[in-house]
């Protein structure tokens, strides 16, 4: 088999381009990867996948060149391949049109025996996939996975951009914690020591003073040593944060962003939906919402008890998820366990202006309002074993106009398990990073 050039051939149109009415009977390029073949003796079938979907390619023996014939004869599955043709119209074809080739170009040649199969025939477990992550990307489910986070952070920023927010992008290497040192990556910068920076909290709140309403959505990196269905050490964050407001504000802003968000996904990703079996129903509007005490004693009276001041851990979040369908909010959450940038309540210090958003058991987001006077900010950090020499750098901006402020920080990877149904968080991320895998 001879692999051949592109040279001057040009993809004319992709496959979800092909209208009947208008191009029946005309040439067309296309462009893509095996996907599959079937052959009938003197008739031969391709299906050619690109990014839009697939494209079935006619080869009838009596009426094409022998030639072209044998070189149908040569195609592997995920071969590249570019196929010059007419558009027929073919109603036993799944996309009701059929291309009868004039010419086809092998591009590059294939393995005989890929390690993984595409397709989706031959079942493989998730190391598996994961070890071959280009080919598991090929199939439908993991395509459609993606086609899907796509449309989230484009709706997003469609979002972001209408309610007047400026995007912005904070440091992936640091020079001190943002939240305690547990979870740092530690590098080597030069002659220093920095960190693989765990939030972009304390950028984007000095940039409050500057834009009003800023957003990133940005990857975060954190030393957890859990190897759980939903952590990971590497994960895409999206963070917001407002000048003259606090949480209920910033809370507001939360759940008119995932109401737009799962609307837009059910209104244009029906086919990756209906791909993957995930049905999502869009929200209303308000979230439910129950403070840290009210959520307490909802479990107790579920049979599960937990004393004020605990964490509402896996097995609660769990028990909480059978309980409450859809997405609800957990606020005003103890002081003590929110990180120092936390506002406590000025009538009750033990509770803070905090919240997080829960879609049945998972946890999806959290925020809050932020303490916005330095002394305040200062005393914080000494109660929680904090140098406040090490933040000079932020402190310093609390003398130069800060105003109240608020925000969150939502997790990507876990919207985009609910969206499509997944049980792993490895199965959302590109290229997942966990306390085991650094490759591929």
């Amino acid at each position: 088999m001879q692999l051949e050039k592109l040279e001057n051939w040009r993809r004319t149109h992709y496959s979800d381009q092909i209208d009947l009415e208008t191009l029946e009977g005309k040439e067309i390029t296309v462009c893509g990867w095996v996907k599959q073949t079937r052959d009938l003796g003197g008739l031969k079938f391709v299906i050619l996948r690109d990014n839009f979907g697939e494209i079935q390619i006619t080869f009838p023996k009596a009426k094409l060149e022998e030639h072209l014939f044998d070189k149908a004869n040569s195609l592997k599955n995920e071969m590249p391949i570019a196929v010059k043709g007419k558009v027929k119209e073919d109603k036993r074809s799944p996309t009701g049109f059929e291309l009868i080739p004039n010419d086809l170009k092998i591009l590059n040649s294939v393995l005989a025996n890929l390690p993984l199969d595409s397709t989706g025939k031959v079942k493989a477990d998730l190391d598996t996939r994961l070890d071959n992550r280009i080919l598991d990307l090929r199939s439908s489910i993991s395509h459609a996975i993606f086609i899907i986070r796509h449309r989230v952070t484009t709706a997003m920023r469609q979002f972001f951009v209408e309610h007047r927010f400026i995007e912005i992008n904070t440091p992936r290497i640091i020079a001190t914690a943002t939240e305690g040192g547990t979870e740092l990556f530690p590098i080597a910068y030069f002659e220093k020591e920095a960190f693989l920076a765990q939030s972009p909290q304390l950028y984007k709140e000095q940039l409050t003073t500057v834009f009003d309403k800023v957003y990133e959505i940005a990857p975060i990196f954190r030393a957890e040593e859990h190897s759980t269905t939903r952590h990971l050490n590497e994960l895409m964050m999206v963070d917001i944060e407002m000048a003259f407001a606090n949480y209920n504000d910033v809370m507001n802003v939360l759940e008119e962003l995932i109401h737009f968000v799962i609307s837009d996904v059910k209104n244009n990703c029906e086919e990756e939906l209906n791909t993957l079996k995930s049905e999502i129903k869009i929200p209303e509007l308000p979230f439910p919402k129950y403070t840290y005490t009210e959520t307490l004693d909802l479990l107790g009276k579920n049979d599960y008890e937990l004393t004020w001041g605990d964490d509402i851990g896996t097995d609660a979040s769990r028990k909480l998820g059978s309980i409450i369908d859809g997405p609800y909010f957990i606020t005003e959450w103890p002081s003590e366990g929110k990180p120092f940038y936390i506002q406590p309540r000025v009538d009750k210090p033990e509770i803070s202006e905090s919240f997080d958003l829960m879609y049945s058991w998972i946890e999806l987001a959290s925020g809050g309002t932020r303490v916005h006077k330095k002394e305040t900010l200062i005393q914080r950090l000494i109660n929680q074993g904090l140098t406040p020499s090490s933040f000079d750098f932020h402190l310093k901006v609390f003398d130069w106009g800060m105003p109240p402020h608020a925000g969150w920080g939502l997790g990507l990877a876990r919207l985009i398990m609910v969206l499509t149904g997944r049980q792993n968080i490895r199965e959302v991320v590109i290229f997942p990073r966990d306390r085991t895998r650094l490759t591929p």
